[in-house]
């Protein structure tokens, strides 16, 4: 069984088409289009609105005795899309465009207006120079002026043109080289000029803004510093008065008996005067005098032995510093 749509058809080698018969159709006969609607109409009947590019089915026919220029001129027949009357149409081959015959109403087209005011205007301008010649000469007058301003202004393009054209490409890099250059330069300048304004903490011309805070902030330390000198030297004269003030019996005798030895050695060396670098310290040990112990009286003793094993010492050390000063 063969195919159903098929694009080519068989044709047996005996096939003659001289032998058809040809069907005699009218001369005037509709044929059915399928077509867009060239424009904007409005049907007469019911008022609606049918826009450009609406697709319809139509019967197209050739309109018998009239021609344009030996071109054949054909008419269209549909129907409204709301209340199916009929509408008809034409085409117009002088303009390129069609024209509504019965039915329906073209709607309004500015562009169509404006090709309809210049034909006006050349169709006036033809009338007139029928009958004038003068008229005929000034509108050809300024048609050549006019003419002429358009070719002033070509000559004038294409000379820029021209030189633009004459600019090579390295040329041009060039160009766009220098304004970058000079543009940094112009840059550096302005960064130069902005740092010698400036004023420096360190400058002669800085002159610092002192705020009411900031004067309130200072009196605070001044009286804080005030405050803590104070005390300080209320530090060092309790340590000068506990200094003078014999601490303890074992602590003078201690002091007597290093001075002495010191007088000796300067005695020996021969200097009168000691050496400065030299600095002794005495070191406090603690007493536990406050602490009460069942051995006090042991204690008691020990500390009566130890002051007449000092006081014997004492006694011992002035007799050879005597010795010695009878011997020099």
């Amino acid at each position: 069984m063969g195919e159903r749509k098929v694009l080519n058809k068989y044709y047996p080698p005996d096939f003659d088409p001289a032998k058809l018969p040809r069907a005699r159709r009218p001369k005037n006969q509709q044929i059915k289009v399928r077509m867009m609607l060239p424009m904007s109409i409005r049907c007469n009947t019911c008022g609606n609105y049918i826009y450009k590019g609406t697709k319809f089915n139509s019967r197209k026919e050739d309109v018998i005795g009239e021609t344009y220029l030996g071109i054949q001129i054909f008419r269209f027949y549909f129907k409204c899309t709301k209340c199916s009357a009929e509408l008809t149409m034409k085409t117009d081959p002088q303009n390129s465009d069609y024209i509504v015959e019965s039915g329906a109403s073209r709607n309004y087209e500015p562009w169509r207006a404006e090709d309809e005011e210049t034909d006006k205007m050349k169709q006036k301008r033809e009338a007139e120079e029928l009958g004038d010649a003068m008229k005929s000469l000034e509108n050809r007058t300024l048609d050549s002026k006019r003419e002429m301003d358009i070719l002033a202004a070509l000559d004038e393009m294409k000379s820029m043109k021209s030189r633009h054209a004459t600019v090579t490409v390295d040329e041009m890099l060039e160009a766009l080289q220098r304004t970058a250059a000079d543009k940094e330069k112009r840059l550096e300048e302005e960064d130069e000029k902005l740092i010698k304004s400036v004023v420096f903490h360190n400058s002669n011309a800085f002159v610092k803004r002192v705020r009411d805070e900031d004067i309130e902030n200072e009196e605070q330390i001044d009286q804080l510093s005030n405050a803590t000198g104070e005390t300080s030297n209320n530090n060092l004269k309790r340590q000068k008065n506990s200094e003078d003030l014999p601490g303890n019996a074992n602590d003078a005798l201690r002091k007597a008996s290093l001075d002495d030895s010191a007088k000796q050695e300067n005695s020996r060396g021969g200097g009168g005067k000691l050496n400065p670098l030299v600095r002794i310290s005495v070191i406090k040990k603690p007493t536990t005098s406050d602490v009460k112990s069942p051995a006090e009286p042991e204690q008691r003793k020990n500390e009566e032995d130890d002051k007449t094993n000092t006081s014997s010492g004492l006694l011992s050390l002035c007799q050879n510093y005597e010795s010695n000063e009878d011997e020099d």
